[in-house]
């Protein structure tokens, strides 16, 4: 268990505190490109600030504070003129530096000194990388965006999801240091569901395993089949092959997805995946002129909790944690081992940040990040592309692990049909090639990524 103080520094994120320091000597994904190739102002809330993003004429993009300095209007009901953002209500405007380059009225009137050379906003870096958006709220100069392998691929076809919880990041994080939930918050779960007095269960964890290295901790298990089902991971895996790390700061990686765990404030958590589908090598590679992104529901119409597909049983046992987590009344055991090990580097790099230093997996030399190689298994595949037979058994048993019928994204609820479409014409499928009925199969082995 943490003392309240300790939990307190983990979990709150606003300007000056030791946590909202640390995470913002990171980059992160606040927005995917295509969100704002079609309305170019988008208002964001970041680490407990309240911004304005904007895409100017030439694509590049700003990110300033969200409240005109004038008079308090919301900059996110303004426009973008050239590289800058116009105020609707008198029309001054803000580069992306933050400077104030127009007063309409008071340029007119004015002086030899002009006002505007008074007033500014605050204003933070802003680039489009990978199909996504990234923002950097820490003093210069930023780092590097970490060239992570996955986004060296060319071979697959790309989505962006987003969702919106109402909790803590940490908790939504300390997920990705935990291989056992996997076995009882999906594999079991989905049993239950399916079949309430079914005798069944998915592998059994006999251990865990946890290295760390310069961008994160790699996560390894043992599992022992039992009466076996298809289960969506490999039941064993190797530290060096795993294709499992939590990433520093915030980062989920699995081998195809990437998963941010964005805090928009303490009580509320913008979960980013970046999902990547190797292709079939029967049909050509994938060109994405744009990265489709779409927004993953997380209740039902009446407001529970969705619990169909795997990242949304994930989402319902963060919020059910609480807003914030109260680690003062946990009991760890020995599952919680990647836990501690993700807490202790947390509390290491904010001891490191108020010394001045860099935190861990802060890149700045582009030499070394012209590709940052990660734990993976079947490293060709997602390179130069899966065999077509492989491709089907692997897409079928994978959506074989859902709660319901749903025939698009098989992870998360919710993909547009548009993009399933897109999705099958990269896969060269027909929109009824899969068994939409939701059962699971009798028995398999093997493993599938996810």
């Amino acid at each position: 268990m943490l003392s309240e103080a300790k939990n307190h520094m983990l979990t709150r994120v606003g300007p000056g505190t030791p946590m909202g320091e640390l995470l913002r000597r990171y980059w992160h994904p606040i927005a995917a490109v295509s969100e704002l190739a079609e309305k170019r102002v988008k208002p964001v809330r970041l680490m407990g600030e309240d911004l304005v993003l904007y895409r100017t004429d030439t694509d590049e993009y700003g990110l300033v504070q969200r409240r005109c300095p004038h008079r308090g209007v919301d900059l996110g009901q303004g426009w973008v003129e050239g590289e800058s953002l116009r105020c609707s209500y008198h029309g001054w405007m803000f580069d992306r530096s933050g400077s104030c380059v127009e007063q309409p009225y008071e340029d007119m009137v004015g002086s030899s000194a002009p006002f505007r050379d008074k007033v500014r906003v605050d204003a933070y870096q802003a680039v489009a990388f990978a199909g996504m958006v990234w923002a950097y709220l820490g003093p210069a100069p930023a780092p590097l965006i970490p060239m992570f392998e996955p986004f060296t691929w060319r071979r697959g076809f790309v989505q962006i999801i987003l969702s919106e919880l109402p909790c803590n990041w940490l908790q939504c994080h300390e997920n990705a240091v935990d291989p056992v939930h996997f076995e009882w918050r999906h594999t079991n779960y989905i049993v239950r569901e399916t079949d309430p007095g079914s005798p069944d269960r998915g592998p059994q964890h006999s251990g865990i395993e946890f290295q760390e290295f310069e961008f994160g901790l790699a996560v390894a298990r043992s599992a022992e089949l039992t009466t076996v089902l298809a289960a969506p991971v490999a039941p064993t895996s190797r530290l060096e092959t795993s294709g499992i790390a939590c990433l520093w700061p915030n980062v989920l990686y699995t081998g195809s997805n990437l998963e941010w765990r964005v805090p928009v404030d303490d009580t509320t958590t913008l979960n980013i995946v970046w999902n990547y589908s190797p292709t079939p090598t029967d049909v050509p590679a994938v060109e994405q002129d744009s990265i489709p992104y779409w927004y993953g529901p997380v209740a039902d119409d009446d407001g529970e909790m969705l619990t169909s597909h795997i990242l949304n049983q994930d989402f319902a046992a963060w919020v059910g944690q609480g807003a914030i987590a109260d680690r003062t009344s946990e009991r760890l055991g020995r599952s919680d081992e990647g836990v501690i090990l993700l807490r202790k580097r947390l509390f290491a790099d904010v001891e490191r940040v108020s010394r001045g230093e860099d935190p861990q997996g802060v890149v700045r030399d582009p030499e070394s990040n012209e590709c940052i190689v990660l734990p993976l298994d079947k490293r060709q595949m997602y390179r130069d592309g899966v065999e077509r037979a492989f491709f089907e058994e692997r897409l079928e048993r994978v959506f074989n692990w859902r709660l319901n019928d749903d025939p698009s994204y098989a992870v998360q609820f919710g993909q547009p049909e548009s993009v399933r479409r897109e999705f099958e014409r990269a896969m060269g499928i027909g929109p009824d090639f899969l068994n939409l009925r939701g059962q699971l199969p009798d028995s398999a082995s093997g493993e599938c990524d996810v």
